[in-house]
């Protein structure tokens, strides 16, 4: 049980210099991963083979995964101690402001809280008649005891919330009462009322400080995250008044972003990241190593809780087939089934469960697949399990690379289907690293926002691409931001994703780019190279002989136009002018014919322009300007 002297004496300098210590074992854990992952990991994998390094490979993925965990929750006991010590601090401040008001007066406070006060002073001949109170006119105050109607006198001991006690002067015909009484109950009380709510600081942060623990022989698994995820909750719950998620710039400019992060301290910078990681991963402007940091927790938080999700969601599969029931007779036919509408709902939730599951593990698998001799670090600027799912992967560092390319895919892009996109991220890069190994080249997936599925009906809608030009926007120029430099920034789309690009980039003059590529366009939503706010001569646009979208009619209204004429106009396409001819006034390069439509649907040449001359003449493109 807290005593007032308790609170008095609680110095916050131990606490705060324990969550000193757990930041520093949260950081060097944090180096411990980044070590395990980028020369043990990666030297193995591309040294060794065999089943002996195939356990050790398992056993050191392990071991990134346990120094993960003990980064993410020693980053929330340090952020728990810090607020919690701040949360003592306030019902302290006002208990010195109760024992410094009870000093001056000359009260006397009790070691249960109580408050003994003195006799009032009699009154001067000039200022009226002296009040004679029989008996004895000192008391003592109890924030907690019942109060005391004392008719004649005003001994005795008398609850703080009690109205002031008037005592009756029937001599002189007016209301008196010792005012000493009146200050000393709200002192009292005052200092009751500190106690008490130091008495739940430390009961809420005792509760969520006992859940911060582990076992020994720690194998962190998705269980384990899950877990996390909920241990962040109510760490956040707790210290959200101290360390307040307000406060986080919220539709901001990148540039105000970064001073905002910039201004605070080391020390706030953790706990903001320990706390809100999503939030902060999010942030546009910031540093690329801490957004990739906290979205790095983001992400095996969230891909936990799904596979808790996954498993409890298998052990409610109904029956997949039912009796089938005659219209005719009412009756069940013998041997008839038909399937189950219920398990075909419940089918198509576990197919989107398992899909989501595995683009996290494409993307953790990207992220940790580091090597100081082999594949480029991989850095994770944003993440989301929302809608679609979102996820924004940069092969090499962005904030130090001399020529950045973002690439938007199109049609079909989600965060199930990511690891097609996340390859030909790598494969840019690689390219780009073999045509100019002096300078440094970063390679973007941007899958920032919702793809249309459909091919024949979402992707005739611009809506997904109006949606996606702002967050595009505030991205492009976040890296142009933290970069602090001359980064010669490329806006690569793909399908849909050219539209998403032209879009953003009509929309917004200022955007940093200096080079846009097009491949398999639709259209860019603008009929000239010159609208889209950069040189004519720096929009570069390619399209497959073979490619499908070729037939891609152009748009009435929101309707394409089916009829032959329109169907193989060159010049109009769905969205605008087709940006590989004269008319739109850009540039061209060669790609070669990519392969025929398939007899079951697949059009392989809308999805070959990372091979060959294509993918070289792209990377020409965003090293040097030109194919």
């Amino acid at each position: 049980m807290i005593t007032w002297r308790d609170l008095q004496n609680f110095k916050a300098e131990p606490y705060q210099g324990a969550a000193d210590g757990w930041g520093e074992v949260s950081n060097r854990a944090k180096a411990a991963k980044d070590r395990v992952e980028q020369e043990m990991l990666a030297k193995l994998r591309d040294t060794q083979t065999g089943t002996t390094a195939k356990e050790a490979l398992a056993a050191l993925n392990q071991l990134s995964r346990n120094f993960q965990y003990v980064h993410a929750e020693c980053g929330l006991i340090r952020a728990a101690l810090n607020s919690f010590a701040s949360g003592i601090a306030a019902p302290q401040r006002k208990l010195k402001h109760a024992l410094e008001e009870a000093d001056q007066l000359g009260f006397t406070v009790k070691p249960d809280g109580s408050v003994q006060y003195p006799a009032p002073a009699p009154l001067a001949p000039e200022q009226g008649p002296a009040l004679f109170l029989p008996n004895n006119t000192q008391g003592t105050a109890n924030s907690r005891a019942p109060a005391l109607f004392l008719p004649n006198n005003t001994q005795g001991t008398a609850n703080s919330g009690a109205p002031a006690l008037f005592l009756p002067d029937k001599t002189q015909g007016i209301a008196t009462a010792n005012p000493n009484k009146v200050k000393a109950e709200d002192i009292a009380h005052r200092i009751a009322s500190a106690v008490r709510e130091a008495a739940e600081v430390d009961a809420r942060y005792q509760s969520i400080l006992g859940k911060l623990k582990t076992s020994r022989s720690l194998k962190v698994d998705d269980t384990t995250w899950a877990d996390a995820a909920q241990d962040l909750k109510s760490v956040r719950k707790a210290a959200g008044e101290f360390i307040k998620e307000g406060d986080i710039p919220k539709g901001k400019s990148p540039v105000d972003n970064k001073k905002w992060w910039e201004n605070l301290t080391q020390e706030q910078r953790d706990e903001y990241a320990a706390l809100y990681p999503a939030h902060i991963g999010a942030l546009d402007g910031l540093p690329t190593t801490t957004r990739d940091d906290a979205n790095r927790v983001v992400l095996a938080e969230t891909h936990g809780t799904a596979q808790l999700q996954l498993k409890d969601w298998l052990n409610k599969e109904p029956d997949r087939y039912l009796p089938y029931i005659s219209q005719f007779t009412g009756r069940e036919i013998e041997g008839a089934r038909v399937e189950n509408p219920e398990w075909r709902r419940w089918n198509e939730k576990k197919e989107d469960l398992e899909g989501r599951l595995d683009g996290m593990s494409k993307i953790q698998s990207r992220c940790n697949d580091s090597s100081i001799n082999g594949s480029p670090p991989a850095y994770l600027l944003g993440f989301d399990n929302q809608n679609l799912g979102h996820a924004i992967v940069s092969i090499g560092n962005p904030d130090t690379a001399d020529n950045v390319a973002t690439y938007v895919p199109g049609t079909g892009a989600k965060l199930s289907s990511i690891k097609a996109d996340l390859d030909r991220a790598d494969m840019l890069y690689d390219t780009a690293k073999t045509a100019d190994s002096q300078r440094k080249t970063a390679s973007v997936l941007w899958l920032g926002y919702d793809a249309p599925q459909d091919v024949l009906t979402d992707a005739s809608h611009a809506k997904y691409a109006d949606a996606a030009g702002a967050p595009l926007r505030d991205f492009l120029t976040g890296i142009d931001t933290a970069h602090g430099g001359n980064v010669n920034s490329t806006l690569l789309g793909h399908s849909y994703g050219t539209l998403v690009a032209g879009t953003a980039m009509r929309a917004h003059p200022d955007l940093p780019v200096d080079n846009a590529i097009f491949v398999g366009s639709p259209g860019v939503g603008v009929d000239h190279a010159k609208d889209l706010n950069i040189p004519a001569d720096h929009v570069w646009s390619a399209t497959a002989k073979n490619d499908p979208i070729n037939l891609a009619p152009p748009l009435v209204g929101e309707l394409p136009i089916l009829d032959n004429t329109k169907l193989f106009d060159d010049h109009s396409v769905l969205y605008g002018c087709d940006p590989t001819t004269d008319d739109f006034g850009g540039k061209t390069f060669a790609v070669a014919d990519g392969d025929p439509p398939k007899w079951n649907g697949d059009m392989p040449a809308h999805s070959q322009y990372w091979e060959g001359k294509s993918l070289r003449h792209m990377t020409g493109v965003v090293t040097r300007g030109h194919p």
